[in-house]
């Protein structure tokens, strides 16, 4: 599936229809280049899950952790995380948290270590608009998937 997304305000809108939808446990993996958007589609997706404060990349920190009203979303970077490095992140205890949500930029730092069951969400440039293309590995990744598209 694809979307055209013509302005920041539609990445955000398109990350707070799927932050809505998130339930503990779901995983978004983002992909993009520099600039395509994935850090403004994480800003949505907190917003989705009831979180009101400041979204920024964690490409410096690594990760940040959004608490929202109803779910937390974890929101990681790996775009300087080296393979072989991914051991030392945690992933597994913010993967296994009970009340949380996971979202990756740069997920291919870390090689194949993804649950099957997720949303693969890709950004590009388009002159002025962006493409967001998914990919669903599983049924709540379908679900996702279709549900955002499906209320565009």
């Amino acid at each position: 599936m694809r979307l055209t997304l013509r302005s920041e305000a539609e990445t955000i809108a398109l990350g707070a229809r799927l932050g809505r939808r998130l339930k503990a446990g779901d995983l978004i993996l983002l992909r993009g280049e520099l600039g395509a958007g994935k850090t403004t589609l994480a800003r949505g997706l907190a917003l989705g899950v009831g979180y009101r404060g400041r979204v920024s990349s964690p490409t410096f920190a690594l990760a940040h952790r959004y608490k929202g009203k109803r779910l937390t979303l974890h929101h990681l970077d790996l775009y300087r995380v080296a393979k072989g490095e991914d051991s030392e992140l945690g992933l597994d205890e913010l993967l296994a948290d009970p009340r949380a949500a996971v979202v990756v930029e740069w997920p291919d730092a870390v090689g194949g270590v993804w649950p099957k069951d997720r949303l693969e969400l890709t950004l590009a440039h388009a002159h002025t608009q962006r493409k967001a293309s998914f990919k669903a590995t599983g049924p709540r990744g379908a679900y996702l998937s279709t549900q955002c598209v499906r209320t565009q």
